[in-house]
């Protein structure tokens, strides 16, 4: 009786064997590797600080139809700006730079802030920072008022 063997490496079940244990480490390498190039941010220590910053954001949104304010924004990817055509009731004497806070939806760690300068008549100038593909929150914020501003940035930004 003849019996041949064959080496270990051409058994199909010793690869079925190493599958399973080679996936594993794989997909905790891969999340390890998640886990440490995100930042998803973190969760507030303090709700009740949270509550009374919630009210005072809501007594500021207040104030800007009160001077009946609204926000044009125009960017300028080639040359890395943004304007803002501001327009408010005559009566109101507009600011003289404007802070500018990009927020992302789900990712805390791609928010950027910007100042936004007084240039001209009714409009306001800033260098675009580095963004993301993806939606955004424009926060504009000036003395007692803030407007939210929805923003999808659908360029990619080089430098």
């Amino acid at each position: 009786m003849l019996i041949l063997k064959r080496p270990w490496y051409q058994e199909p079940f010793v690869w079925l064997v190493i599958f399973f244990p080679a996936s594993a480490v794989f997909g905790g390498i891969t999340t390890i590797y998640l886990a440490i190039s995100s930042d998803d941010g973190l969760v507030v220590d303090d709700y009740y600080k949270e509550g009374l910053e919630i009210n005072r954001t809501l007594t500021r949104d207040k104030m800007a139809i009160a001077h009946g304010l609204e926000a044009i924004l125009d960017f300028n990817v080639e040359h890395h700006l943004i304007h803002l055509y501001l327009n408010a009731h005559a009566d109101y004497k507009l600011p003289e730079q404007i802070l500018g806070n990009f927020s992302h939806h789900t990712r805390s760690g791609f928010d950027k802030e910007i100042i936004l300068k007084h240039v001209g008549d009714n409009i306001y100038q800033g260098f675009l920072p580095k963004l993301i593909l993806g939606d955004f929150s424009l926060e504009l914020a000036a003395d007692d008022w803030r407007l939210l501003k929805p923003v999808h940035v659908p360029f990619i930004h080089n430098n």
